[in-house]
């Protein structure tokens, strides 16, 4: 597509709709540049350039320029029809090298107005995704065009502050900085500072890029698979809080659920969105304390909200010199359930389980009195092990998947492990999202951030607790082994067959995989029912695609709803 043909798509799309296009104002001068040289010299003074920066090194390391559309992709074996769409991951890749390093890869960022989210708070986004049409193959990479991006490329360097910055009196210095820039006018906040950089939704004909920090950007996807950014989702102006990174989109009545959390009271802010891209209005949820809230979860009749005591601590990251974040293990988790379309909160159930984080559920759903939960449970996290200076294996955080039971009627909980360490990234046929389901498919994890394989759990099967390690057998059906050297990423489920009728692993797993041997990247697709050795295709990528976070895949339908 040529550049005035794109140009006019981008305006027909941004017409009519809640897309605002950021234009911040950053301005240049004697205040920025002095106090550019007040920061130098305190990170001199308290950042060791010695250590390596391990995020910024081997496939965790960015990829600075963009790759528009390379087409006629070499593929092994073939790719099923109903792979026709779009498959995209998103990740960070700091356009610019931070002032301190970065030293943070899957923890939390901190926005000194807003609010939080997980990920690594970065310059720049990059999406990498593979057109597929007919059984061929097309990649391209873009930055998402965040109003954060727009300004450091006008400075062209880092200015906003970094999560890893976020730890002892050196924390509160560089959150300092960022205010005084913006209180110079040096940086311009009008526009939100978030980075997109999380993970992805589909909703009203709009592909959204996340991050929990801000509002989802919107990204389209043109007809030879180009990405380009048009803007902001701010919902009319009825979005004035964070958006989380995992809303979810009930396929039965097309409506999308979400929620925002912050440092600030109300703590969380639950929202429902039309099918016809209406935001409802704000509910708010009380909550006793800020905390990290990542992820929620839908039945057919209510939503989740998870408590869990991953607490908002400024004064003791000054104080004790910790990470602004920190892990209570003397509090309980608690679940709050609430009807999907309260106007308050006054109707919500809370249960109570041992203490722990979620990072990700898989999904939930209703039997009789008891709502189910299905999700990947950590005890214990310490987000300070993954800091940028350490070695290349880190010690993962035991993430197992759990059932979990609320029942409505008696107010009992319960919760019954389904795996032993380490998986997460959770991902279903989306056909059955808020509705009873058999199969999910985790990554397992070999470190905090290195993906060494897919696994299949069946949960009409019961666990084999006399198994230590992840294998075939008892509730698990299939795994998809990677092998040495090699690593992936989060794994999207496509189905043959769209809906409920069909058989609900009778599909795909697509992933992004990365050779450390070879320093090549390349697509894998494998048979989900069958979790076959052999994948059904292998594309030969041109490009080192970095390790990253979420993916997703857009279908052909959603593709020509884009304009609609």
């Amino acid at each position: 597509m040529g550049e005035a043909a794109a140009a006019t798509a981008v305006e027909d799309i941004q017409k009519g709709t809640a897309v605002v296009v950021p234009a911040p104002r950053p301005s240049k001068g004697v205040a920025s540049w002095a106090v550019d040289l007040l920061e130098r010299l305190v990170v001199r003074l308290g950042h060791d350039k010695a250590k390596s920066l391990h995020w910024l090194s081997g496939n965790f390391a960015p990829v600075r320029d963009e790759t528009p559309p390379a087409a006629g992709l070499p593929v092994r074996g073939h790719l099923p029809e109903c792979l026709n769409g779009e498959f995209v991951r998103v990740g960070p890749n700091p356009k610019f090298i931070p002032v301190a390093g970065v030293n943070t890869i899957i923890c939390t960022c901190f926005d000194a107005h807003t609010s939080v989210h997980t990920g690594l708070m970065e310059t720049g986004i990059m999406i990498h995704a593979m057109r597929i049409k007919d059984g061929k193959a097309t990649y391209v990479s873009r930055y998402v065009k965040t109003s954060r991006l727009k300004q450091e490329e006008y400075f062209g360097g880092a200015k906003f502050m970094k999560i890893g910055d976020l730890k002892g009196f050196f924390g509160l210095f560089m959150v300092q900085m960022q205010e005084l820039r913006k209180k110079l006018k040096v940086l311009d906040a009008t526009y939100g500072i978030g980075t997109a950089n999380t993970a992805f939704i589909y909703h009203h004909g709009k592909l959204m890029a996340l991050s929990e920090a801000d509002k989802p950007y919107v990204v389209k996807v043109l007809e030879d698979g180009d990405l380009q950014t048009l803007g902001l989702l701010d919902y009319d102006k009825r979005l004035k809080h964070s958006f989380t990174a995992h809303p979810k989109v009930d396929p039965f009545t097309d409506e999308m659920f979400t929620f925002g959390y912050s440092h600030e009271p109300p703590y969380c802010t639950y929202r429902v969105i039309t099918k016809d891209g209406v935001m409802l209005d704000p509910v708010p949820i009380t909550i006793p304390e800020s905390v990290m809230m990542h992820d929620f979860a839908i039945t057919e009749n209510y939503s989740i909200f998870m408590d869990l005591p991953l607490m908002f601590r400024p004064k003791e990251m000054v104080k004790n010199g910790e990470f602004i974040y920190k892990f209570d293990p003397t509090k309980k988790a608690r679940f709050g359930i609430l009807q999907r379309y309260e106007k308050d909160e006054k109707s919500i159930r809370w249960f109570e389980l041992p203490n722990c984080f979620i990072f990700h559920n898989a999904n939930a759903w209703e039997e009789g009195d008891e709502v189910v939960l299905i999700t990947c449970r950590v005890e214990n996290p310490d987000l300070d092990k993954v800091n940028g200076q350490q070695n290349e294996k880190l010690e993962n955080f035991g993430n197992e998947l759990y059932e979990m039971r609320f029942n409505m009627k008696t107010g009992a909980a319960s919760q019954k492990q389904l795996s032993v360490s380490a998986v997460d990234f959770p991902r279903i046929n989306e056909s059955y999202t808020g509705r009873k389901q058999r199969y999910v498919y985790c990554t397992i994890l070999d470190s905090i951030a290195k993906v060494t394989g897919v696994i299949k759990f069946d949960l009409h099967a019961e666990p084999d607790s006399s198994k230590k390690q992840l294998e075939v057998g008892g509730n698990v059906s299939g795994i998809y082994d990677l092998g040495p050297g090699r690593f992936g990423s989060e794994a999207v489920f496509i189905p043959k067959v769209p809906g409920v009728t069909g058989e609900e692993d009778d599909g795909y797993l697509i992933l992004f995989v990365h050779d450390e041997n070879t320093g090549k990247s390349e697509v894998n697709v494998i048979d989900a029912k069958t979790m076959s050795a052999d994948p059904v295709a292998v594309v030969e990528l041109p490009n080192r695609v970095p390790y990253g976070f979420h993916a997703f895949f857009v279908n052909e339908e959603q593709l020509g709803l884009q304009d609609v």
